[in-house]
């Protein structure tokens, strides 16, 4: 029986791709991404593109050009490979960098068949962008998790030493039921209990049961919004009075309480006393006090400015910018900061308070900045007029530079007002000048009766005895 011979790969580019009209061609271009025939010395014969490529022009010039020429030098070694394949042997599939231009550089993954009796091989190419595209971004996010975990593993390490090494009693406990989570060698030396106890007990049942709604009811006030305060409770094992303060935060969606506690001796009690003590008087203040950093955004503000400005809270003003109420917008605020820079303080800066639901009304600014901070602050007191801003007594302006002072700290409107008042006022000592001193005949050069002079006298601080 005779063998039938093996067709070669010029044969079977013809019959397959080498014309419009071969039969298989529709099915290796729909199949393939890119074939070549490549001659025993590595020169590309032959250059087929499948339909889905969009970059034919560019791989039908890798014809009559070198296979080892037109790839990266990663891939030489996988070219010869390629080539070496046998008609019996089957090869894996070599993956290379096609460079079809300058700085245009495609991955493939080639198959190759060599028949027998042939020196040409076909290479067979599935384009591999999508997928280098895809581990590209597989390597970088990857990167990123192991960057994260990194900063994470060390925020938690520095978390652990500042837990530790901390001289204050430090319990983190459940904000629901009070059960301790973790607890630092502080607080088992305060408590007397072996940290395995502490960390499985509740910590309402440490206290005594006449101090535990202390506790219940400071965690109550943080719930509501309240500030952070201290209470003053008894551990049930030892009998120690203790000052204890807690914070709220939420960690992985539940909501978990940080407990400090110290000794009633400590300076940093007594210290907390009366700064309580101070925070009170300025919270009863029956003038708005503010403070703010030099970004003018709230760091703190009593009742009476919340009041003042229309707000339910400190909460609702904290970090917002304090032009929002006071000042006319772009003007008051620059020049009280200027003088605050300058001189340190302000006293009795005359501007406008705002509110989002009422009329602007005008009010007097006091003003002080400390530099005891690494940053400054800002201490505004605010108290709110509604007289005239200058009375009618004596202290009206006396010259054209005292009204120019004005602008930007008064309205047009009332520095008009007062401008004219001014100028009645001097109008009036000139006729009284002019006349000797007669009423009746600085009444005839000023053009009024002698009743509506009188009036005027009396309304700007001029009566005197008249001259015979």
């Amino acid at each position: 029986m005779s063998k039938t011979p093996s067709p070669s790969s010029e044969a079977l580019w013809r019959s397959s791709v080498g014309s419009p009209d071969a039969p298989w061609r529709a099915l290796l271009e729909a199949a393939v991404d890119l074939t070549l025939l490549v001659d025993r010395t590595g020169l590309i014969k032959e250059v087929s593109v499948g339909r889905a490529s969009p970059s034919r022009e560019q791989f039908l010039s890798l014809k009559g050009r070198a296979l080892g020429d037109v790839v990266g030098s990663d891939s030489r070694g996988k070219v010869d490979a390629l080539l070496k394949v046998g008609p019996h042997t089957p090869a894996p599939p070599r993956e290379l960098n096609l460079i079809v231009a300058e700085h245009l550089e495609f991955p493939f993954k080639f198959e190759a068949v060599r028949f027998e009796g042939d020196e040409s091989v076909l290479l067979l190419g599935r384009e591999q962008s999508a997928i280098a595209a895809l581990q590209q971004r597989m390597v970088s996010l990857q990167q990123s998790m192991d960057r994260e975990y990194s900063r994470l593993r060390q925020a938690d390490t520095r978390y652990r030493v500042l837990f530790h090494v901390s001289a204050e009693a430090v319990l983190v406990a459940e904000a629901s039921g009070f059960r301790v989570l973790e607890a630092n060698p502080a607080a088992v030396t305060l408590t007397e209990l072996p940290v395995q106890d502490l960390q499985r007990s509740v910590l309402t049942e440490l206290l005594t049961p006449q101090t535990r709604g202390e506790l219940e009811g400071l965690v109550t006030a943080l719930e509501s919004g309240g500030r952070r305060s201290e209470v003053l409770v008894k551990l049930k094992d030892t009998g120690r009075e203790v000052r204890l303060s807690a914070s709220l935060f939420r960690q992985g969606g539940n909501a978990l309480v940080l407990v400090r506690m110290w000794l009633p001796q400590s300076g940093s009690t007594a210290d907390s006393a009366r700064a309580a003590r101070q925070q009170a008087i300025i919270d009863a203040m029956p003038d708005a006090f503010v403070v703010t950093g030099e970004d003018r955004r709230v760091q703190y503000a009593n009742p009476a400015f919340c009041e003042l400005v229309q707000q339910a809270s400190e909460r609702q003003v904290v970090g917002e910018s304090l032009d929002r109420w006071v000042g006319r917008m772009g003007v008051d605020i620059n020049i009280m900061l200027a003088n605050l820079r300058e001189h340190g303080s302000i006293r009795n800066f005359s501007t406008i308070v705002r509110s989002d639901v009422g009329p602007p009304t005008e009010a007097l600014v006091s003003a002080v900045q400390s530099h005891e901070g690494k940053t400054p602050i800002l201490g505004f007191v605010i108290r709110q007029v509604t007289s005239r801003l200058f009375s009618s007594q004596g202290a009206l302006p006396r010259s054209v530079e005292q009204l120019r002072e004005l602008v930007g700290r008064v309205s047009l409107k009332d520095i008009v007002r007062e401008s004219a008042d001014l100028i009645e006022k001097m109008c009036i000592e000139a006729a009284l000048d002019v006349s000797g001193n007669n009423r009746a005949s600085a009444a005839q050069l000023l053009g009024l009766s002698r009743q509506g002079l009188y009036s005027k006298l009396r309304r700007y601080g001029l009566s005197e005895p008249e001259s015979s």
